[in-house]
């Protein structure tokens, strides 16, 4: 499709009239500037107003002064002529930053394939391929903010993409892929990769336009050269500028959608990045904002998340989640599983099999409840030892636990999303 985000022609789409908000860093003075009307300061920040169909330009004039781009955020759509100036904003329009963090299980070298997920207009449709690898959707970064607190392990980054200019929509549970900017070693484009959507089918800003990504850059020690590889879309997501063009395709994905019911038991286990869904999950149960979206779901039942992550600092979307466990402690459960600092019953690293081991008769009895849904994402080696956990749970009732696995999948009640 024609998108003039690209071609740098003029929008004829509502999207060509609306308004961002550019928080610009390291401005500075000289004979361009001084004649600009925007405040212009040698450091802290500037919020630069500007038209969608004058982005690409923009961040040209930016760039040729120094300044450096921190976050894009769209605001209300107004009607602006394609020519318009960017007009100064005194106050600042920027999403705040979370903290969070990587990923925690056994070690993996295999690039990290989360699951993304967006949203229709209509509610009840599930969309599919939207836009194919041949054909892509070229969406713009709005945001890249950092997820790990200081003290913490590896770079984890929560990226926003404007989806204004296209027909990208998803709903919670999917995922969509991106395309890596470049070519292989061979000289051919680069491969997508699928990441979870960690945004609600309304988006970071509620406002239908925007999908958001929980991102862990890969790293890992070569086994036979001992050298340090990066994977190859992950770094070229985490140290992506605000502004930036962006492939993605899908969405694509049914295994990890949420039931409709909203009376469900949802048992959510996660490491690492593999938090990503059930963010969106969360956002869509309990933000005041997204209830007020979606009056046909309004979620009553008990939603409990085991998250197993390295070190404190690592617990991604950690004041999210623990706002929500305040403001909801009859609906919703938070357990960790820290395993650098926190120690199973045996005296070695904290797990998050040992948190089902620990809570296993519990997590037993929710799932015999028929609206009772189980989510698993994250690395594939938590699989087994959550088998092991809840086999112990059980036996005790005579129950063999894989065959009543396989029973509740077939129910559509156990959804699992690991890589």
């Amino acid at each position: 499709m024609y998108n003039p985000s690209v071609s740098g022609g003029n929008a004829s789409s509502v999207a060509g009239s609306r308004l961002f908000i550019y928080e610009v860093q390291g401005l500075r003075q000289n004979a361009e500037t001084d004649q600009m009307a925007n405040p212009i300061r040698k450091s802290g920040s500037v919020f630069i107003t500007v038209p969608y169909t004058r982005m690409n330009q923009e961040m040209q004039r930016i760039t040729r002064m120094g300044g450096k781009i921190v976050s894009i955020r769209p605001i209300e759509e107004v009607g602006v002529a394609s020519n318009a100036e960017p007009t100064p904003i005194t106050a600042p329009v920027v999403a705040s930053a979370e903290a969070a963090a990587p990923a925690e299980t056994a070690p993996t070298q295999t690039e990290t394939k989360p699951m993304t997920q967006a949203a229709p207009k209509v509610a009840s449709s599930v969309p599919v391929n939207l836009y194919k690898p041949k054909d892509p959707y070229i969406g713009k970064v709005l945001s890249n903010e950092p997820l790990v607190q200081e003290g913490g392990s590896g770079i984890v980054q929560h990226i926003t993409f404007d989806l204004s200019e296209g027909n990208l929509h998803y709903v919670e549970g999917q995922s969509i892929g991106i395309i890596p900017a470049g070519t292989d070693e061979k000289g051919k484009p680069h491969k997508l990769r699928l990441y979870s959507i960690a945004s609600t089918r309304h988006g970071d800003h509620i406002d239908d336009k925007t999908v958001s990504l929980c991102v862990r850059q890969l790293e890992y020690k070569h086994p036979e050269s001992g050298e340090t590889v990066y994977g190859t879309c992950s770094t070229y997501l985490c140290h992506i500028e605000p502004g930036a063009d962006v492939k993605i395709t899908g969405p694509v994905g049914k295994e990890m959608l949420l039931p409709d019911d909203p009376n469900a038991t949802i048992i959510m286990l996660a490491t690492g990045t593999g938090i990503a869904p059930f963010r969106a999950y969360l956002w869509r149960m309990f933000k005041e904002a997204e209830r007020a979206k979606n009056p046909d779901y309004q979620f009553k039942g008990m939603a409990w998340l085991i998250f197993g992550v390295p070190y404190t600092p690592n617990i991604l979307y950690k004041e999210e989640l623990e706002q929500i466990q305040e403001q909801y402690p009859d609906n919703f459960r938070l357990t960790y599983a820290i395993s650098r600092e926190q120690q199973n019953t045996e005296g070695g690293r904290m797990y998050i099999q040992h948190r089902v081991a620990e809570h296993a008769d519990e997590l037993w009895e929710l799932m015999q409840k028929p609206n009772t849904h189980t989510y698993m994402c994250g690395l594939k080696g938590m699989e087994d030892g959550i088998d092991e956990g809840m086999t112990v749970a059980a036996t005790k009732h005579d129950v063999d636990w894989v065959e009543f696995r396989k029973q509740m999948k077939k129910e559509h009640r156990w959804h699992v999303e690991t890589y």
